[in-house]
């Protein structure tokens, strides 16, 4: 894998510039020896908001050319769900670094394909589950890495949250655009479980529907058919288990996401937002808190709690070390798989195992 020298800058394209495009794009203009040179997108609007993030940076309506420039090391892919497994197989035909934002794909069938390319290639390439790299979720995995609670054996992670944000052409109102919400939105809780668990799932059952939100929206005469509250159940290989809540109308909460590992020394505790999470040894002499402040070169404190800055800190690091990715092609597989299975389960009213998807 190619290395870069400590004083050479990386050049960046963004393919995608909407949303998650533009935040990509303003991170990186405070990212040491990070430059924006180019983004891509076919829709105006979306070029009007990168031309604001970038300014310096060309905007171009086809991806594609993009990717013929010999000006950019890397690229980040921020295009809609659905379009990834097209834009993937033309970047994986590059030399280029990738970093491609979560869900990696909507199905698991494309992940598998891109996990099957990727191992032939020699290029950088990452999955953009940031959530690792928020403050609090940070603190909790290195307190996990370092013991604290013996041997995991539960994973609990509540988000209640405000429902989905509109989007560029209201892609993300339909199902087969994101691969459902359990896989578009809590394929993060799903990657953090199996980081925790420290071993791939078995299988899901899930119980949800959609009760709330986006019942009297319709476009072109269909109605919108997302999801917005779920409980979900996960076994894991090694025995350990885990449990996600998701209701998408439950904006007046104290916290978005509160995390909870236990094992058999002790319970880890972690909220987004916070600035600190709570360790709990089962000899009662705590909880104790462990302070996990934002780091303080975080240039958008609001952009997923600073995780999209330190995610492309350790990108660029990686790239420059020559090293593989910290957040691999597969782990944005198995995140997908997760969330894929708990839909069938809430479909067909059944446990599902993650053999039926190929996987196991």
């Amino acid at each position: 894998m190619a290395k870069f020298a400590a004083d050479q800058t990386i050049r960046y394209g963004i393919i995608g510039a909407g949303m998650m495009g533009g935040e990509h794009m303003l991170v990186l203009e405070h990212v040491e020896g990070a430059e924006v040179v180019a983004f891509a997108d076919p829709v105006a609007t979306s070029l009007e908001w990168g031309a604001l993030c970038a300014p310096n940076a060309d905007p171009m309506t086809d991806y594609r050319d993009l990717l013929r420039r010999d000006d950019i090391d890397a690229i980040v892919v921020s295009t809609p769900n659905f379009t990834h497994i097209d834009v993937l197989a033309d970047a994986l035909e590059t030399d280029l670094a990738v970093l491609v934002e979560k869900p990696m794909c909507t199905t698991v069938d494309d992940c598998r394909t891109v996990v099957d390319r990727v191992r032939t290639r020699d290029a950088l390439t990452w999955v953009g589950l940031q959530y690792r790299y928020m403050p609090t979720i940070a603190a909790l995995l290195d307190q996990l890495d370092a013991g604290s609670c013996g041997e995991t054996k539960m994973v609990s992670i509540r988000e209640h949250r405000f429902p989905f944000l509109q989007k560029v052409g209201d892609w993300n109102r339909f199902t087969r655009n994101t691969g459902g919400t359990l896989v578009e939105k809590c394929c993060h809780f799903f990657d953090l479980m199996r980081r925790a668990a420290g071993a791939n799932p078995i299988r899901v059952y899930g119980s949800g529907g959609q009760d709330v939100n986006h019942l009297d929206e319709f476009y072109n005469g269909e109605r919108s058919d997302i999801l917005d509250n779920a409980f979900v159940i996960i076994d894991f290989a090694n025995g350990v288990r885990g449990a996600l809540e998701l209701s998408m109308f439950a904006e007046g909460g104290r916290y978005e996401q509160e995390i909870t590992i236990t094992g058999s020394r002790g319970k880890l505790e972690a909220t987004v937002p916070g600035n600190h999470i709570w360790f709990g040894p089962r000899d009662r002499s705590g909880p104790h808190r462990i302070e996990s402040p934002m780091h303080p070169d975080v240039p958008h404190p609001d952009f997923h709690q600073g995780a999209s800055y330190i995610e492309h800190v350790q990108f660029g690091e990686c790239l420059r070390a020559g090293a593989t990715p910290i957040v691999t092609v597969e782990d944005g597989m198995w995140a997908v798989a997760m969330g894929a299975a708990a839909h069938r389960s809430i479909d067909e009213q059944r446990p599902v195992h993650l053999t039926e998807f190929g996987l196991g």
